[in-house]
């Protein structure tokens, strides 16, 4: 419980999240979603997402400019931790449509998914 007087710290965004299932889904719609990948480029060169971008999480805070606002975020990441962290820098920085990918990478690639490199 904060001291009187002391400002409360607000509470952590709600991060949605979604299966490699739903996420194929959507990037096979007709408005395919921005993909963000966070990992570090030696993950992302072994194998990413089809038109996943690379923005590792250690530096989204001051590349935050280079997602877009005006299309849906899936955040990425090996198994879903670092995405979610990023997913929710995101939302506590106005964005508003973003979802983390659960499993991540590696959910994906379990499923047979394609993958780039």
């Amino acid at each position: 419980m904060p001291r009187a007087g002391a400002a409360a710290s607000p509470p952590p965004p709600q991060v949605p999240g979604i299966d490699v299932v739903e996420a194929r889904r959507r990037l096979q719609g007709e408005r395919p979603p921005y993909v963000l990948d966070v990992r570090e480029p030696w993950e992302y060169r072994a194998g990413h997402l089809p038109g996943a971008v690379l923005v590792p999480l250690g530096e989204l805070d001051r590349r935050v400019a280079e997602v877009p606002r005006d299309r849906p975020v899936l955040a990425v990441c090996h198994s879903g931790v670092r995405s979610w962290t990023a997913a929710a820098f995101l939302l506590a920085s106005g964005y508003t449509d973003v979802t983390n990918v659960d499993g991540g990478t590696a959910a994906w690639i379990e499923k047979g998914y394609p993958t780039e490199r």
